[in-house]
């Protein structure tokens, strides 16, 4: 983990509220029970888009809700949701690689290597980019334990 000190000048100098985690964090992000804000995971991948899930194609997984444009799309993740579903539980990838957890937003998202990521915000997102192999690196090294706290 960070220090203390290193954290809270992260913290000072971030252009997102993160935090650290906290005991019992949930394995997925899931504002109001539900991923991604209700965005359909598999549409990143085949409209390159965000795409609304609808209520009406619905399954657990994970301890959270996840919605699906299609019956279709519902399947494609139902058959390999990993393949699908968002790194880190859906929490932002950079505050991850920074060893803390923020939420996300559906449009600051990025597939890298056949994996999605996504993050506090488009801004935050900008700065993901520049080095997405390194923060997947450091990501990588705090996730899953970060949810322990």
């Amino acid at each position: 983990m960070l220090h203390r000190r290193t954290f809270l000048g992260l913290l000072a100098t971030a252009p997102f509220v993160a935090r650290p985690a906290l005991a019992a964090t949930p394995e997925v992000f899931a504002g109001g029970g539900v991923a991604i804000n209700g965005v359909d995971p598999v549409g990143y991948f085949t409209d390159s888009a965000p795409v609304l899930g609808n209520p009406a194609h619905t399954i657990l997984w994970r301890g959270a809700r996840w919605q699906f444009a299609s019956p279709e799309s519902m399947m494609a993740f139902e058959m390999n949701p990993t393949a699908y579903a968002p790194e880190y539980g859906g929490y932002c990838a950079y505050a991850m690689s920074k060893g803390a957890i923020a939420t996300t937003v559906p449009e600051a998202w990025t597939i890298n290597q056949g994996r999605l990521y996504l993050n506090y915000s488009v801004n935050v997102r900008s700065i993901w980019i520049k080095d997405i192999p390194g923060n997947v690196v450091r990501a990588n090294g705090f996730w899953p334990d970060i949810l322990a706290g």
